[in-house]
């Protein structure tokens, strides 16, 4: 009887063992190859993965976006006044976003830049704006883009912490452009140049004057070879001349037809400064009425912030008040002494080397040396009257013509000199930046008489002119 079991089959003898046959060693050797294969596969995969990651840490190495930062912005105020930004520094994490709010708390229009070209838009006085940025990745200068306003110190240095140690780009400045149009001095106007005309205008017969002047960029010529960008009046450097008498009413209509804002202000008048004398935005215009109440020759000029550049790039001018009882002469000029500041050739004057008196040439009439080879002609015992006006911005004058002695001298409202019986004689008028007057006097002989300023330090860089009396033999084209 074979017994059984409740919990499963019987057991049973296992059958014989038999030696292996080939049919079963390929089947072993096919497994094996196919573990190889996967192996192979896997670790293939593998290195896949790891390239795809490296290349993906490589990328975001790469990635230029900037240092990332997840705290709260910056929120900063910021005063834009005449010429200083403030507060003079602003510290900041590296992508960190800034809100500032600019307010401009000055007399002309102001903006304000960042290092990464964030920036508000121009803003007249009085109004504020906010100015938004997502960060900055390097140190660098914040400054307002006004025309000369960041050479003349409107700049807050910005450092980010954490971040790069990028430098300004040098607006602000302390050190002139040094690739400066070269002025020589020796070199003469080719024949086709025609002198600013030194002719003093006549005194008009009406006693009201209405005159429009344009406010202009022009590329004037100011010595043989050498252009500059100018800011004008009328086109012209010196402006236009005026002239009146006292108690004559003068109505000035300005227009900017510039780029940039520009205002004018009349020494002759007695007005609020605040309102004829304030600056117009390009396409706008401005009506200045004044009486004119004193005697002299007086600037004009451009006050828009910094004045210095302006004046300094050509925007000045004369205006004659006559004193009463002035006696007729033979021949009335107008010299208007100025200095330039040499930019790159066809830029506009540098703003620096005004703010350190460092002029690159001094002239009558806004043109190198132009009457030394153009000579003013008179005749021998002619009288002579010159009005001569310092425009500056910054230098002295003492005008001096060598071989003739001044009989008259009138400076700033006064005669200081006039003929009497003791025969007294002056050889210097002597001016200060925005000083004028006039001397009288005549030629004895026929020949020629240079015109100087007896600060001959000077004499070699532009200011050199000539009457010529008579007739002179070689002494070229007179005016």
């Amino acid at each position: 009887m074979v017994s059984t079991s409740t919990t499963g089959a019987p057991a049973e003898a296992p059958p014989p063992t038999s030696p292996p046959s080939d049919d079963h060693d390929d089947r072993a050797e096919g497994m094996a190859f196919g573990w190889a294969a996967f192996f192979v596969a896997l670790l293939a995969l593998i290195v896949a993965i790891v390239a795809v990651g490296l290349t993906f840490s490589l990328s975001n190495d790469d990635d230029s976006s900037g240092p990332t930062y997840s705290g709260p912005p910056k929120v900063v105020s910021v005063s834009l006044t005449e010429m200083a930004i403030a507060p003079k520094s602003l510290e900041v994490a590296a992508g960190q976003p800034l809100r500032i709010t600019v307010t401009n708390d000055g007399a002309a229009a102001h903006d304000l830049w960042l290092p990464n070209g964030d920036h508000t838009d121009m803003l007249e006085p009085g109004e504020t704006a906010t100015l938004e940025s997502d960060g900055l990745d390097e140190s660098g200068e914040a400054y307002c883009n006004g025309p000369g306003h960041r050479a003349a110190g409107m700049v807050m240095a910005v450092t980010v912490t954490g971040g790069g140690s990028g430098e300004p780009d040098g607006g602000s400045g302390g050190e002139p452009a040094d690739d400066a149009a070269t002025i020589d001095f020796a070199a003469k106007a080719d024949e086709a140049f025609e002198p600013y005309d030194p002719t003093a205008p006549p005194t008009p017969g009406a006693t009201e004057h209405r005159i429009t002047l344009a406010m202009t960029e022009e590329q004037i010529e100011i010595g043989p070879g050498v252009t500059q960008k100018l800011w004008t009046f009328g086109g012209t450097v010196p402006g236009t001349p005026l002239r009146g008498k006292v108690g004559d009413t003068f109505v000035v209509t300005i227009v900017n037809e510039g780029t940039i804002e520009h205002s004018i202000d009349f020494h002759a008048s007695k007005v609020a400064w605040n309102d004829e004398m304030r600056s117009i935005a390009p396409g706008e215009s401005l009506e200045y009425t004044f009486v004119a109440k004193h005697a002299g020759v007086y600037m004009y000029h451009c006050g828009t912030a910094p004045a210095l550049h302006h004046i300094g790039n050509g925007m000045f001018g004369a205006i004659i008040i006559d004193p009463p009882n002035l006696p007729a002469v033979d021949h009335e000029y107008l010299l208007v002494q100025s200095e330039y500041y040499v930019g790159p050739e066809g830029a506009e004057g540098d703003l620096t080397k005004m703010q350190n008196d460092a002029w690159d040439a001094v002239v009558m009439n806004g043109y190198v040396n132009q009457y030394r080879d153009r000579p003013i002609r008179v005749e021998p015992d002619e009288r002579v009257r010159v009005w001569v006006l310092d425009a500056g911005p910054s230098e002295n004058s003492a005008f001096h013509i060598v071989g003739t002695i001044f009989d008259t001298t009138w400076k700033e409202g006064s005669y200081l000199l006039q003929p009497d019986d003791q025969q007294g004689g002056s050889q210097v008028l002597d001016l200060q930046p925005a000083q004028g007057g006039f001397v009288e006097f005549s030629f004895d002989e026929a020949g020629l008489y240079p015109i100087v300023t007896h600060k001959f330090s000077n004499v070699g860089k532009g200011v050199l002119g000539l009457f010529q009396a008579g007739e002179v033999d070689g002494a070229g084209g007179g005016h």
